[in-house]
């Protein structure tokens, strides 16, 4: 372990430049999410619980679009560091419009199919008016939400070219202002204050949407307003022709990871879905223990990120494979540590954090259990998330889809499905069976690094 983490201040700084700027935006961005979900949590268990099965829903979406962005993205960071701005010009056409397409197909999707989806939800046993009013609460929020779907998506684009081409201050900024703008707004729309009106769960929708549009104008501007910084963007938008064989490359390396997004993100809705059938206090008490889960993974899912773009540009200046093994190992060890150690401190709050939210002892008990599970499970997390992200900077979006995507609808998903539906099993068990997967998947993982065929040079 010393060996692996032994690099030295000037190798870590590295990493960092590149980690922290993200760890910061995310990190903002998670915690402000983490203060709209108590503000909504203020208003009542039944909001809460319709704006949560929503959000839950919304993820596969978003996940989409990451994965639309991402699926070029391995060829914009090689690219970049290949010096190749025509290539990068490329990359950025596709990811604006595969971006704008599903805009389009969501849009569709969620207005003629949101009952559908957030009843599925509410299946367990419990209280018909809770159900009711959480599916109420549910539409209202989801019809309005809707309306970002394209800033969300374009935002995606513009920031995920500027981080894969080494500028990721621009896009912190551009987060961070409009999560800012997102809380100031839902604090005066959810509950009312400064002579608006109490809008609730339709407040936080407005809130959010308003802040897509802040942060989609700001990456934007920024990167048409330097062009000789962005040499890319000049004439992106003059044509969107897209080479042939790049393009018939970006299909074939992304549309897995496209798919395997859709697949993991869908597949995690489906085990929520199985969760939900152990009682309706569990869709409150899931709500509750993901969002400290979100903040708490914010660092080591910034890392992992970071080491696909870092492996991307070795990859893309052609350095020796051992050298990049080696520089992987200590990325990889690094992001494991650090995850393990937020593990810690979400334990630690386990019981603090469910007492911020206006629900019943039963439900702040359950949250603090699941906690401490999540906060166990996050090393493991931690490593997975370092190993997808390894596997994918050198183009093997196919097995990262069998390593992702198809392990959790292979294993997971059929495993919550029965132990839900035939056995008796109590939330608790069920929740730490399905997390504890992950230790498959990180011997999974191991054994495909050390195979080495991701260490491949896309853009040669």
């Amino acid at each position: 372990m010393r060996n692996r983490l032994n690099g030295g201040l000037g190798y870590y700084s590295r990493i960092l430049s590149i980690a922290i700027p993200i760890i910061i935006q995310n990190g903002i961005t998670n915690f402000v999410n983490l203060l709209d979900n108590i503000m909504v949590g203020q208003v009542g268990t039944i909001p809460m619980s319709g704006v949560s099965i929503v959000n839950g829903v919304l993820f596969v979406f978003n996940l989409c679009v990451f994965g639309a962005s991402s699926g070029a993205g391995i060829f914009t960071a090689q690219f970049h560091g290949s010096g190749d701005d025509e290539g990068v010009r490329h990359t950025f056409r596709f990811k604006f419009l595969a971006c704008l397409a599903l805009s389009a197909i969501g849009t569709l999707i969620f207005t003629f199919g949101g009952r559908l989806l957030i009843g599925l939800y509410l299946t367990g046993d419990g209280d018909a008016a809770m159900a009711a009013g959480a599916m109420e609460y549910g539409l209202k929020y989801l019809r309005i939400m809707i309306i970002g779907f394209l800033p969300f998506a374009l935002s995606n684009a513009y920031s995920s070219t500027l981080r894969e081409t080494g500028v990721t201050i621009v896009p912190m900024a551009a987060g961070i202002t409009a999560v800012f703008v997102n809380l100031i707004l839902n604090y005066v729309l959810i509950f009312g204050h400064f002579g608006a009106p109490a809008l609730g769960v339709e407040g936080a929708a407005i809130a959010t949407v308003i802040s897509r549009f802040v942060e989609l104008a700001i990456v934007a501007v920024w990167t048409h307003t330097h062009p000789q910084k962005h040499r890319y963007i000049q004439g992106a938008f003059r044509s969107f022709r897209i080479p042939g064989k790049l393009l018939k490359n970006i299909v074939i390396k992304g549309m897995p990871l496209l798919i395997n997004e859709f697949f993991w993100a869908s597949g995690m809705a489906i085990q929520n879905q199985c969760y939900s059938t152990c009682g309706l206090d569990v869709v409150p008490t899931l709500n509750i223990s993901r969002t400290l889960f979100e903040v708490g993974s914010v660092v080591f899912l910034s890392l992992g990120n970071s080491v696909g773009i870092i492996m991307g540009q070795m990859l893309g200046a052609n350095l020796g494979r051992d050298e990049i093994r080696m520089h992987n190992r200590k990325l990889m060890t690094f992001a494991t540590v650090v995850g393990g150690s937020f593990g810690i401190l979400m334990v630690a709050f386990s019981r603090l954090f469910p007492q911020l939210y206006n629900t019943t002892d039963e439900v702040r008990l359950l949250a603090a259990r699941l906690i401490c599970i999540c906060g166990f499970m996050m090393p493991f997390n931690s490593y997975t998330n370092a190993a997808y992200f390894t596997l994918r900077s050198g183009g093997q979006t196919l097995v990262t889809f069998l390593f992702d995507s198809c392990f959790v609808w292979t294993v997971c998903v059929p495993l919550a499905f029965i132990l839900s539906r035939f056995t008796d099993i109590g939330i608790l068990p069920l929740y730490f069976i399905i997390q504890a997967t992950d230790w498959v998947k990180c011997a999974l993982g191991a054994y495909m690094i050390k195979q080495g065929k991701w260490i491949q040079n896309l853009t040669a």
